[in-house]
């Protein structure tokens, strides 16, 4: 579909590009995405099943993990297939209704990523800090009440932006240079004044995803400060170590989207290309590497992989 450009009209259908300058490559793009989609729904839908079905594994931690691996599903079936529908049969074309739907989702479940990061540093701290009391703070009804409120937090900063995108008149290009709909670069098709949008825009930003980082870091000083109070050494290694899996996972999940903004915000001199590979590492890394890295690092979780997985087939 060739892009229209008359001033008059209000595009309701645009065209997905997949990766800009690269669409001759398109075909072997798409096997990295399709090898990190598979291992992402293998990955997390194991590590929910395990959880689900094994009783000595509903401890909040767990709980919380299964949380988190359900929105990695949900992150990476909202974006992967549509860019492998672009690389493969050049199904680039989507309404603006389904655009607004598809970052609806993406941009909630990425704020619900990181209120369940934001839970379990603190679940961590409550961990370390009082033992014996663990399961008796953290209770099922609670962590159901938490996972609520994260859910409620990300549909209801995220719902105002279908309102302010539906107000658009979209009459430049219907062009969009990117694997799958984006918040400002829908918003910049349009010929009206986006500085609502993008002062809403951070807004969203500062007080979820920067407000979760701060409170993460704050979580993190309090768990050092229990830490090094414990007078026993082989206690305190054990005690970082509870935490070892969740740090790897906050840095797998905050690196590249922190790397990726400053990319977007101050290399202007870098192709269109390099910036949507970055933003597409930032949907990819995550859902594939989280269930590896808890199921390597938790011993609990590898012992009841390494049974489902083998001992059955014996």
């Amino acid at each position: 579909m060739t892009a229209l450009n008359h001033t008059e009209v209000s595009h309701t259908v645009f065209r997905l590009l997949g990766i800009p300058g690269l669409e001759d490559q398109h075909m072997w793009i798409s096997i990295p995405f399709l090898i990190s989609y598979v291992i992402a729904l293998l990955g997390n839908t194991l590590l929910i099943c395990i959880i689900l079905t094994r009783h000595i594994l509903r401890e909040p931690m767990y709980l919380f993990l299964c949380m988190l691996a359900g929105a990695d599903l949900i992150l990476s079936t909202c974006t992967v297939p549509q860019a492998l529908a672009i690389f493969w049969f050049h199904a680039g074309e989507i309404s603006l209704d389904r655009c607004i739907t598809q970052l609806f989702f993406i941009y909630c479940t990425f704020i619900s990523e990181s209120g369940i990061l934001l839970v379990m540093a603190f679940d961590c701290y409550i961990a370390i800090r009082y033992p014996l009391r663990y399961t008796t703070i953290l209770t099922h009804a609670l962590i159901g009440k938490i996972g609520v409120t994260v859910c409620l937090r990300s549909y209801g900063t995220i719902f105002p932006i279908i309102f302010l995108l539906k107000r658009l008149t979209f009459c430049k290009s219907n062009i969009l240079p990117n694997t799958a709909c984006k918040y400002i670069v829908l918003a910049h098709a349009s010929c009206n004044d986006i500085r609502v949008n993008i002062w809403y825009g951070i807004f969203v930003l500062v007080s979820t995803v920067v407000l979760d980082i701060v409170l993460i870091f704050i979580s993190y000083v309090l768990i050092l400060r229990a830490v090094f109070r414990i007078p026993s050494r082989d206690a305190r290694h054990k005690a970082l170590n509870t935490c070892g899996s969740h740090v790897c996972v906050i840095v797998l999940f905050y690196g590249p989207g922190i790397f990726t903004t400053l990319t977007q915000r101050f290399g202007h001199h870098i192709a269109p290309h390099i910036h949507v590979l970055l933003s597409n590492v930032c949907i990819l890394a995550p859902p594939m590497l989280n269930p590896i890295i808890y199921g390597i690092k938790t011993k609990q979780i590898w012992d009841h992989v390494v049974h489902v997985l083998f001992t059955k087939q014996k």
